[in-house]
């Protein structure tokens, strides 16, 4: 039986690199899950059926030119730790942590997310990738700087690097309160203009052009955003915030993958 590959999304940035390397990002459909997880949900944290789960990461793995054996994705802890690695890991063997770092072709970098950023990174001239999962708390942390920094300790160069930000949530969707607000200013003053005034003491945060922002201060040459937003795109996103809407007591996970070809 013919599986149809999971539909996905490419960064322009890296796109025009794919002699290089290939990339995706996947939302919700071409999966085997259901219910709150229909269909494609790659979380092996989530609710759902581990089988399942595996199926699906299988079958983004298979559409990007991999297996689950050549997949390496973390435990996603919002933090702002990068490591490089050489190998991939079984379910219960993953690193803590939020970006990941290789310059092995044919391993596969996959991370997850329902709302947050996630990032691709490639320096296609010296054959360094990197996956980051960037929430507001592991962006206004440093994930973004620590990944770079791994990056550079493998051979690459920011200036040779390109960056794509994936599908998460649009300022339009990001309502914050003056805790998060200040979290953000207080790490970053220079970031003040990516807050929209909403209703009482309530703003809207531009999480993408907050990582753009600082993908740009490091140095990185060439990047982009998508347009997708995980809150208002509900039949091709997972999303933490639309499900918590909707009473629902748990969402899938969206996967990013990257891999630098031989």
């Amino acid at each position: 039986m013919t599986i149809e590959r999971p539909p996905s999304e490419e960064a322009p940035a890296l796109k025009r690199f794919s002699m290089h390397v290939r990339h995706g990002f996947f939302g919700r459909r071409g999966g085997v899950s259901t219910g709150v997880y229909g269909s494609l949900n790659c979380g092996h944290g989530s609710g759902d059926e581990p089988e399942k789960v595996t199926e699906n990461r299988r079958r983004v793995c298979q559409a990007l030119g991999s297996s689950l054996e050549g997949l390496a994705s973390p435990r996603q802890i919002h933090s702002a730790k990068a490591i490089a690695t050489d190998k991939a890991y079984e379910p219960n063997e993953r690193p803590e942590c939020d970006a990941l770092v290789t310059k092995r072709p044919g391993l596969l970098l996959g991370v997850l997310a329902a709302d947050c950023a996630p990032i691709v990174l490639c320096d296609p001239h010296n054959g360094v990738i990197a996956a980051i999962h960037a929430g507001w708390r592991g962006a206004v942390g440093g994930v973004i700087e620590s990944a770079v920094e791994v990056m550079g300790q493998l051979g690459a160069d920011p200036s040779k690097t390109v960056a794509g930000v994936g599908p998460c949530l649009s300022q339009q969707s990001f309502e914050v309160g003056p805790d998060l607000a200040d979290a953000v200013l207080d790490a970053t003053p220079w970031a003040e203009h990516l807050f929209a005034a909403g209703q009482g003491d309530r703003q809207y945060f531009d999480l993408k052009r907050y990582c753009l922002g600082r993908l740009a201060r490091l140095g990185v040459a060439h990047m982009d955003a998508l347009a997708d937003d995980t809150l208002t795109q509900p039949e091709d996103y997972f999303s933490h915030r639309a499900s918590v809407k909707a009473g629902q007591r748990d969402c899938g996970r969206n996967m990013t993958g990257i891999m630098l070809l031989a």
